[in-house]
């Protein structure tokens, strides 16, 4: 799979305390490395005790939601008690010793494996740093220190770092880096700019700032911690929670302290401040609530129960048996955990990470090998990357559909684009009420077409680009109400980068506006389409599976040229192969015959491009039967970017390898237009659209 030098294959994340936060250093971290290389493993040597039945949760977020190919019992080696019970008969060695067996076997199947240490839940702080110092020593792996900021001076952080690094020093593990967690913003510089004082130049210093929503509870947590039963809205019970808000006033100055995302703890017998908080909830002059704790073991009246049973918007109402008294104090002494159900936080985790970590220096001491290929994940990451870099803003023309606002929910819980919607606005915030969403209704800007203060003007500028077509301003006033056509003018005049339609609307629904006054670039006669083929081990490039019947050879050209620049943009070298039922000059036929005219002329007039045709798929891609075929070629056995004689053959293809492969087919993105305009399939799926978002981004950045 990659080329090796000087070679790590591990790291190992270590901390001298509980509650370090390390946990967004690993999420952060494989993030990284599985946008960086195709195989990641993760291990660690000695989990906590859990249930009978249950699972470590470190373990079970990780490979859960990073979908490793692994299973839970090659993640670990050992329980606390396990370890405790093996300390005290003197069995130090078997404890090691079993723990490099489970590490070695990891190392051997996976490209690079992410270890962490332990979580210091139960001995003392010295004899488990100890433990992890000797773990990491016998690993041979280098380290990554994580120390938290909370409640500590300068001075007393300072010291409990420099003790974690020259613990690992004196055994002469390397340390490769550490991460100042959990710091207050103002100080961020001050402990960045003491740490590079006493560390040598080649240890890596992050500084990490305290990030407030990662250390409140989910109601999930709230619900377990204080044993309570769920009222209403169980499927939302991954809430993040915000500032607590005790209900102990009359509604009218309770109002007032109604923050966003904030946790209404009161009395099961305040309907007044219960039904109160969830209409603030409800309507667009107050933030949302994260959910209701009810106290006192009291459950409201049934009255009040049918009431809120028809509400259409709700947040999880659970019931405590405890006062209100205790149940603030129990809920502020929660420690909040990242779970494997809990995407928001992990989401939010890999952005910290991201902007506060310098992940490429990080990325290069890291990997100290370069990968043969482009794995799905790794292709997918660096078009997430890409996108962050300038952020732009798409409109999406079909607000109302499930999987567009599903998508725009992820997309702006990860910073990526800002969006507006084209929808009635009641009936989108009723959806994403009812899909528990929360960032598209407050972020999003939603507008219906004929209610925007541009519709007149945009009308006006379409009967001015259209008159020649005997369009009248009546006309265009009427089409302006259709959000294809509203969608794209707002690409036009540059109050969007881009636009994404189509789960709903037709291929022509969605392109003809942008044929009529975006139009395609100089010296471009067609529009045409790729997809990117994400298969297990490379990206392949398809094109054209979407948008031209039956080109003839010179479209053909074209579309070869535009999907060889494309392919450039997005990183991948283009190796071009022109597809026919023939390989090479023995083929006779109209149609083969088109293909190597098309052929011909991508040479003429593009001859530093690596171009074979026409050639059948199986010599295109397989590297015996293409050098059998064609041995001199420079593609044959190793095209990047296939194209397709016709529609007919393109769609079917790119729908066969998606369906028997399991491939992941990004796009169509279209190619030629002015400003990026992209068509979704009508059963398209949210990941489609989450992608096809990110692509248009991308476009819309000038690549």
């Amino acid at each position: 799979m990659h080329k090796i030098s000087k070679m790590n294959k591990a790291i190992f994340i270590a901390t001298s305390e509980p509650h370090s936060g390390k946990s967004i250093v690993a999420i952060g971290l494989m993030s990284l490395l599985l946008g960086k290389t195709a195989r990641v493993g993760y291990f660690r040597p000695i989990i906590n005790d859990v249930e009978e039945g249950k699972k470590d949760n470190h373990v079970e977020t990780i490979l859960s939601h990073f979908n490793l190919d692994m299973t839970y019992d090659e993640a670990y080696a050992f329980t606390r008690s396990k370890i405790i019970k093996k300390k005290n008969k003197g069995k130090v060695g078997e404890i090691i010793d079993t723990i490099i067996e489970k590490f070695k076997n990891l190392e051997d199947k996976f490209d690079f494996v992410l270890v962490e240490g332990t979580d210091f839940a139960g001995e003392g702080t010295v004899i488990e740093l100890d433990l992890n110092v000797l773990i990491a020593k016998n690993l041979g792996i280098p380290t990554l220190i994580v120390e938290s900021g909370v409640g500590k001076t300068l001075d007393g952080f300072l010291e409990n770092l420099y003790l974690a690094y020259d613990s690992f020093k004196a055994k002469e593990v390397e340390v490769l880096g550490v991460f100042a967690n959990k710091v207050q913003y103002q100080n961020i510089e001050l402990v960045r700019n003491s740490l590079m004082e006493y560390l040598p130049d080649n240890v890596l210093v992050n500084v990490i700032p305290l990030i407030e929503t990662l250390d409140h509870p989910t109601m999930r947590e709230i619900l377990e911690e204080l044993n309570g039963k769920v009222l209403f809205g169980e499927e939302y019970l991954n809430n993040q929670t915000g500032p607590k808000a005790v209900g102990a006033m009359q509604l009218h100055n309770y109002l007032n302290h109604i923050q966003e995302n904030v946790l209404v703890i009161t009395p099961g017998d305040r309907a007044d401040i219960i039904l109160g908080a969830l209409q603030a909830h409800i309507s667009a002059n107050y933030p949302s609530i994260s959910g209701i704790v009810l106290t006192g073991n009291i459950i409201p009246e049934e009255s009040i129960l049918k009431l809120i049973r028809g509400l259409h918007q709700i947040v999880p109402i659970i019931a405590v048996e405890e006062g209100t008294f205790n149940v603030t104090n129990l809920i502020g002494n929660i420690k909040s955990k990242i779970y494997a159900g809990n995407t928001q936080k992990i989401i939010t985790s890999v952005n910290v990470f991201e902007n506060y970590v310098a992940v490429e220096k990080l990325a290069n001491r890291l990997i100290t090998f370069v990968p043969e290929g482009v794995t799905p994940r790794m292709f997918q990451y660096n078009l997430l990357k890409r996108a962050k870099k300038a952020r732009k803003h798409i409109v999406l023309p079909e607000g109302n559909d499930e999987r567009v606002l599903l998508a725009s929910e992820r997309l702006l819980l990860q910073e990526v684009v800002d969006i507006t919607l084209l929808g009635n606005r009641k009936e989108i915030e009723a959806k994403c009420a009812e899909l528990g969403l929360v960032l598209v209704p407050k972020k999003a800007k939603i507008i219906k077409p004929i209610e925007s203060e541009h519709y007149e003007m945009f009308a006006q500028t379409f009967y001015e680009l259209r008159k020649h077509k005997k369009v009248n301003l009546e006309m265009a006033r009427d089409l302006m109400t259709d959000v294809s056509y509203f969608g794209t003018m707002m690409v036009h005049l540059n109050l969007a980068d881009g636009m994404v339609s189509g789960a709903v609307h037709t291929t022509q629904h969605t392109i003809k506006p942008a044929l009529q006054f975006i139009k395609t670039k100089p010296n471009t006669s067609i529009v045409s389409s790729i997809f990117f083929m994400c298969l297990e081990d490379r990206v392949s490039v398809f094109g054209d599976c979407a948008i031209n019947p039956n080109p003839t050879a010179e479209e053909l050209a074209e579309i070869a040229i535009s999907s060889a620049d494309s392919t450039i943009a997005f990183g991948i070298e283009p190796k071009i192969a022109m597809l026919s039922y023939s390989s090479g000059t023995s083929g006779q036929g109209e149609e083969v015959d088109k293909v190597r005219k098309a052929t011909e002329i991508v040479k003429n007039l593009r001859p530093e491009l690596k171009i074979e045709g026409p050639i059948q798929y199986d010599a295109a891609v397989d590297m015996k039967v293409g050098k059998s075929k064609l041995p001199n070629s420079e593609v044959a056995g190793q095209a990047s970017v296939l194209i397709f004689p016709d529609l007919n053959t393109g769609n079917n293809t790119y729908k066969a390898v998606q369906r028997e492969t399991g491939a992941l087919a990004i796009g169509p993105m279209l190619q030629g237009l002015n400003k990026p305009v992209n068509d979704l399939s009508r059963g398209c799926t949210t990941e489609d659209i989450f992608n096809t978002v990110i692509i248009t981004a991308i476009q819309a950045q000038g690549l």
